[in-house]
């Protein structure tokens, strides 16, 4: 059915004021990342910045105590190889319970969908207790190896494999593939879709990941980006341009990556089938 042209214009309303209020945060950082601390701690609220020169972004990157640069580095290499790794692991573990159904990997599956509801925060303890005892602490296997897997990642291979068709792997088959060749030389192709969603999800949340990253990077040269920032904030007050600034800094890399993979993004869930 054609939409009528005042629900129409209702829709545009809605979409344009839903949109500056989810823009409305990135304001504020633009905003007080170019403002002075007298400005921003001014009982008046200033729309506008008045420190448009970027001098504080200078220092930001150039002090080497706030660490800023070698923060940024560590956090591409943990954000990068957990992508990297989730995906892989999820891709291979989604395809063996959409394709093997015997009642062990029934169980497999219904303890992997059970995970998605026990909280993150219960497993911190004795998840570090185990990286302390391996002697992981302030490493990048402490803070990648044990983040890798992700129940809703293989739960959404699964769904996007059990729609693939069989006959292309059965003609794989006639041919005398292997199944680890049919896998990545068929399924695989197939599925970018959703690997580029899943890898989108992934390198977003393991960007901003803070609390595991606070509790494994104790040498302050293996600290991430979002711990970094989290020192501008003291008990004798709170640098707000500085950690502002650092804040615009930590959002480009995640924004550039979630603008170029969006599109994907939303097709990847979309033929997931969640709704």
């Amino acid at each position: 059915m054609r939409r009528s042209k005042p629900g129409t214009a209702l829709a545009y309303v809605v979409a344009s004021v839903l949109a500056v209020f989810f823009l409305l945060p990135f304001y504020v950082i633009f905003r007080n990342a170019f403002s002075t601390q007298r400005h921003l701690v001014s009982p008046q609220w200033n729309w506008l910045p008045d420190a448009v020169g970027g001098s504080t972004f200078t220092d930001v990157l150039t002090n080497p105590g706030f660490g800023i640069l070698p923060a940024l580095g560590t956090s591409a290499v943990v954000a990068v190889t957990q992508t990297v790794l989730t995906v892989v692991i999820s891709l291979m573990a989604g395809y063996a319970l959409s394709r093997w159904r015997t009642p062990a990997s029934k169980v497999i599956l219904g303890m992997t969908v059970f995970t998605l509801m026990v909280p993150a925060m219960v497993t911190f303890v004795p998840t570090f207790v185990m990286v302390s005892t391996l002697g992981w602490i302030s490493t990048y296997r402490g803070l990648i190896i044990p983040v890798i897997f992700s129940a809703f990642a293989t739960f959404l291979f699964r769904q996007q494999f059990l729609e693939f068709p069989r006959e292309l792997e059965e003609s794989a088959a006639l041919d005398g593939a292997s199944v680890w060749a049919t896998f990545w030389r068929i399924v695989v192709p197939n599925a970018l879709g959703t690997v580029a969603a899943v890898g989108t999800i992934t390198f977003i949340g393991a960007w901003n990941a803070f609390l595991w990253p606070l509790l494994i990077a104790q040498d302050p040269s293996m600290r991430t980006v979002q711990v970094v920032l989290s020192q501008f904030m003291t008990s004798q007050g709170i640098r707000y341009p500085e950690m502002f600034t650092g804040a615009l800094i930590a959002t480009v890399p995640a924004l550039v990556v979630f603008l170029f993979l969006q599109r994907w993004l939303v097709q990847g869930v979309e033929r997931s089938g969640l709704k």
